[in-house]
């Protein structure tokens, strides 16, 4: 175990224990994950859209291009609009925001096909 873990960034206790992968602390229960405190920014990425305005959870998009959907004769129309997104890390092949579209259910979308509202 490493006597330099750092201190809790909730309450500043000094009294942090490790615990698997998270770094805990006893005296308010927080957990966090050692690379949340490296400060390079690289434990959130930032997702932006076609336009470059930054994406966050629950946001209303608007699709830029016509998407073609397997099994579906007309895909999405660019224009169509987009309700509480949920942004996820690691989506398959780019596919970085998860939605419910209306006539197509849900769906995994690339942030460079949509535009903030």
């Amino acid at each position: 175990m490493s006597d330099n873990l750092s201190p809790c960034p909730e309450c500043s206790s000094a009294y942090t224990y490790e615990m698997g992968a998270l770094l805990v602390c006893p005296e308010c229960g927080h957990e966090w994950s050692p690379s949340d405190e490296s400060g390079d920014g690289s434990a959130t990425k930032v997702i932006k859209d076609a336009v470059g305005n930054v994406l966050a959870d629950g946001d209303t998009v608007t699709v830029v291009k016509t998407l073609k959907v397997k099994g579906s004769p007309t895909g999405i129309k660019a224009g169509t609009k987009v309700r509480g997104i949920r942004l996820v890390e690691d989506g398959v092949d780019g596919h970085d925001i998860d939605c419910k579209i209306d006539g197509f259910g849900a769906m995994q979308l690339k942030s460079s096909v949509v535009k903030k509202v």
